[in-house]
């Protein structure tokens, strides 16, 4: 197996296996709505407004599934077409994402475990995954190839959050207990935090050996 071949194998099934948990979420929520389950307290405020839920769903899975692709370095340089195509859809599912996710933040009541810190914490996130996209998209309108890539890498490990998250919810609840508002809301920051940092870690991977090209073939010239 080839180097190129390897990663365009474990890059989408790492990303995918981080999806699985958000997006069995969205599907068990869209069941939920769908089947008329018994309306409680948890799910009140989704039965009274089920768009901003629904397109939430649907857009972030696609978002986080068909994106994993998007990172296979070997099938992207064969495929440019479907990069293309998968990328406009991708825009249009990240930004439907982000701003049914802002919606709700704002207009859905607050459950008992969701306090002041998280919603700001949420749209702070909610509005930078945003910016990233239109920023990755405008960026690939004027060609500029490492610009793009690099805001659609943060803002794809933003709209990812969901899946560290649970893990990190997942670690507290084992080792401490169910967190209170405080823990919740640090737990999940720490979890966009750590996403972001992987991110800028592999942006700079991508950027760091473009300009060693670029200094050595401006030291090649000079030798002529």
């Amino acid at each position: 197996m080839t180097s190129s071949t390897k990663w365009d194998r474990l890059i989408p099934a790492a990303i995918i296996l981080f999806s699985v948990i958000p997006v069995l979420g969205g599907a068990l929520r869209l069941g939920e709505l769908g089947g008329g389950a018994e309306t409680t307290p948890d799910n009140a405020r989704f039965f009274a407004s089920p768009v901003p839920v629904v397109v939430h769903a649907i857009t972030v899975s696609v978002y986080c599934l068909l994106g994993a692709f998007q990172f296979a370095p070997g099938f992207r340089r064969r495929r440019p077409a479907w990069h293309r195509a998968a990328g406009r859809i991708l825009v249009l599912c990240g930004l439907l994402g982000a701003l049914s996710g802002l919606w709700m933040t704002v207009f859905y009541p607050k459950p008992a475990d969701v306090g002041v810190l998280l919603t700001g914490i949420r749209l702070v996130f909610g509005t930078a995954w945003v910016v990233s996209v239109v920023l990755g998209f405008a960026a690939i309108r004027r060609r500029d190839v490492t610009g793009h890539r690099a805001w659609m890498i943060r803002g794809f490990a933003i709209g990812l959050g969901a899946g560290t998250q649970a893990v990190t919810l997942t670690l507290w609840l084992v080792a401490v207990g169910t967190p209170d508002r405080l823990a919740k809301a640090v737990l999940m920051l720490a979890a966009w935090l750590v996403n972001l940092a992987v991110a800028e870690w592999i942006i700079r991977r991508q950027v760091q050996p473009s300009r060693a090209t670029v200094q050595v073939g401006a030291t090649l010239r000079e030798t002529r």
